[in-house]
């Protein structure tokens, strides 16, 4: 991955596991190791899920640029899916406290998505890439209208 991808990548999980750190120390307060566990592991899920989606949306806006939009939309759509998909699989769960778990699961995806779309307006990207195959080779552009 660009170290720009890298660095939004670590600016929204960072916050996100931040988030899932409070909501396991709630958890575990109110409803004891289960629901810490259960925090934990949404917090890992949310980061997994979206972690993939933002990798997965960078390598298609570099293959297929003009499927960016039409991705990113479609991409959030299958990620909420799959977060309520994984949220109803794990409802009667003894494993942990479903209820912990679904809140930080829908805590660390707030988070997560204002964390990107913070990052995402912070970042210094390009909009037209630089032709390089004219600098490299040496070529000067042409000049056109009127010389000085």
């Amino acid at each position: 991955m660009p170290s720009n991808d890298v660095r939004i990548l670590a600016q929204a999980a960072v916050p996100t596991a931040a988030v899932g750190a409070i909501a396991a120390v709630v958890s575990a307060v109110v409803a004891g190791g289960k629901g810490a566990i259960g925090a934990v592991v949404a917090t890992v899920v949310v980061i997994l899920f979206m972690g993939l989606g933002l990798y997965v949306l960078q390598r298609t806006a570099k293959s297929l640029p003009q499927l960016f939009q039409a991705m990113g939309l479609m991409l959030y759509a299958a990620q909420i899916l799959l977060l309520f998909i994984f949220m109803a699989a794990f409802k009667n769960t003894t494993l942990f406290n479903p209820r912990a778990f679904a809140v930080s699961l829908v805590a660390g995806t707030l988070a997560w998505i204002a964390a990107q779309t913070r990052a995402h307006m912070k970042a210094k990207v390009l909009y037209v890439e630089p032709d390089s195959t004219s600098s490299a080779t040496g070529d000067k552009p042409e000049k056109t209208g009127h010389s000085s």
